[in-house]
Formats: structure tokens, sequence, C-alpha cells
């Protein structure tokens, strides 16, 4: 499973990932070379090693998001949400807005589903592990389009208080 969503991470990536990848692969050279060269003053050649890595994971892991979201600009809007009474469904409707300068070929939006239960500091907890989340994919967004979106979260039994959030990664 780790390995088909690496080659699906692979598949997807686009020149703009490759030129960031590469520029932080080139950096992270330079730093470590550099560290050598100052082998001699540990404390300088340990600043460059740290920041080779430091540079390298964390420019990879935020300068991707960063990008991604400048890149796919999107806006959703959470219209309404409902718990359907008759069988264990939820429905969530709302809207997907193309805002950047690039068509979508594919956008995949995501209704996620969380618990509430007033305290701040049990809400931000419980928003890293959601009760449900399910995506559909929208196909082919030209610029400034906008697109009407239902998501059916089935099963859903949850019966106490939850909030809904939905969100896209566009491509």
């Amino acid at each position: 499973m780790a390995i088909q969503k690496l080659s699906e991470f692979i598949k997807n990536l686009i020149i703009y990932d490759y030129i960031l990848f590469g520029s932080l692969l080139a950096l992270f050279l330079l730093f470590i070379i550099l560290g050598i060269i100052f082998r001699h003053r540990l404390g300088v050649a340990l600043f460059f090693i740290f920041l080779a890595f430091s540079l390298l994971l964390g420019g990879a892991t935020f300068g991707y998001k960063a990008m991604h979201d400048y890149l796919f600009k999107n806006e959703t809007v959470l219209l309404s949400q409902k718990k359907l009474s008759f069988t264990q469904a939820a429905v969530v409707y709302g809207t997907l807005k193309n805002v950047s300068k690039k068509d979508f070929k594919s956008c995949e939006v995501s209704a996620t589903v969380y618990r509430v239960s007033g305290n701040i500091w049990k809400d931000t907890v419980r928003r890293l592990k959601p009760i449900t989340k399910m995506s559909i994919v929208e196909e082919n967004i030209a610029i400034d389009e906008e697109r009407d979106i239902k998501i059916i979260i089935d099963p859903f039994t949850y019966g106490g208080d939850y909030n809904v959030t939905l969100g896209a990664d566009c491509r």
C-alpha cells in the first residue's frame, strides 16, 4: 500500500516539483560539502550539516505544500450538511471554484467529519483523527469555473455532535 501511494505521488509530480526537489538536493550537497570543508571548526561544520538536513526535509515538505497551494488555488464552500434519518448516511453539499491561473485536470474533493466537544484543546486533537472521510473526484475544471458538489458519507452512524469540513486537492 505504501509503495502504491509512493508510485502515485511520483506519477503526479509536475515540472515545478522536479525543479524544487532538484534545487533542494543541490543546496543539500553544497552545505554538506561546506560542512566537510570546515570540519576542523566543529561548530561551523555541525551548523552546515544541520542546515543541510533541515533544508532537505523542511524545504521539501513545506515547499511542496506552499507551491501546490499557490499553483492549484481553489475555494471550497460548505453549503449544507444533513444526517439522513431513513439510512445510515449523511449528505454534504458545497461548491468548488478554481481561482488559480491554470485549468485543473482533476480535483479530489473531501468531506471530513470530526467530533466536537466545546473544549478548544480537545477539538484540536480530535481534528487529527476524524470520524470518517469521503472523497469524490471532479475532472476538467476551467479557470474561474464553479462546480456544485454533493458527497454522500456512507456509512455514517455517529450520533453525537460533529462538524464537517470540505476541502479539495487539485492538479
